[in-house]
């Protein structure tokens, strides 16, 4: 007898509860807010990357010849994301093969959100990069992202990457141009790819637009829209 492929309950799960164009609607939304919080970040907090937290070695490296305020936050976003995608993995293992974990990866990351909402509130007027304030704000949103890409990887792993997308926009040129250049089954897979890939990519950009725009409008009480985004996507996992 051929031994069967083994099928994680986790896997078996995010199947089950697969629906027709519901991982479009959530890996637009995830990558939206993903977009949205680090471009706020970005401006509000002396040029902190808490999504794409790599960008801060160059932020750093660039300080070595034009000197940049909130250094130590950046020193710090590393680590403390490493820290946050590490205990969200270990969470995740620990109840792995049950749909909770969905669920609670999304609260999570709406706990953190709001936490880092009101660190933000509180720490105006932004003058010092170093306070210990607006250092508390930047950890808070590396955390809710750290969530975020750990979930990426784990329980939506099925979705496109949610919070970098530079892997996501090779993809799509990639597929366009075999779009463009091929046919049959070729052709195909390359328009399934990009109706996979694409949309995360336009819901990301269109979250950095947001982010900064809101922010300058409305300062950090401007991510009680991406709280809002996931408070949504948390009640409909947990009607599915």
């Amino acid at each position: 007898m051929v031994a069967q492929p083994r099928t994680t309950p986790t896997t078996e799960v995010l199947r089950s509860r697969a629906a027709p164009g519901s991982g479009a609607v959530l890996s637009v939304a995830l990558a939206f807010v993903a977009g949205f919080v680090d471009t706020c970040g970005f401006v509000a907090l002396f040029f902190l990357f808490s999504a794409h937290v790599t960008g801060n070695f160059v932020v750093l490296a660039a300080s070595l010849v034009q000197p940049h305020a909130g250094v130590v936050a950046k020193l710090l976003a590393l680590p403390v994301f490493i820290l946050a995608v590490a205990s969200t993995r270990l969470y995740v293992l620990r109840v792995a093969g049950t749909h909770r974990a969905e669920r609670h990866l999304l609260f999570m990351e709406l706990v953190f959100l709001g936490l880092f909402l009101a660190a933000g509130v509180a720490a105006r007027p932004l003058v010092d990069a170093d306070a210990p304030l607006a250092i508390l704000a930047g950890m808070l949103a590396v955390v809710a992202m750290g969530v975020q890409n750990t979930a990426s990887r784990t329980v939506f792993a099925v979705l496109s990457p949610t919070t970098v997308m530079t892997g996501n926009v090779t993809q799509v040129v990639m597929d366009c141009v075999d779009y463009a250049s091929t046919g049959g089954e070729a052709r195909t897979s390359a328009r399934v790819r990009l109706a996979k890939f694409g949309p995360p990519v336009l819901g990301f950009g269109a979250g950095a637009v947001g982010g900064a725009l809101l922010y300058g409008m409305a300062g950090f009480w401007c991510l009680l829209l991406p709280i809002a985004v996931i408070g949504g996507l948390l009640l409909r996992r947990a009607e599915l």
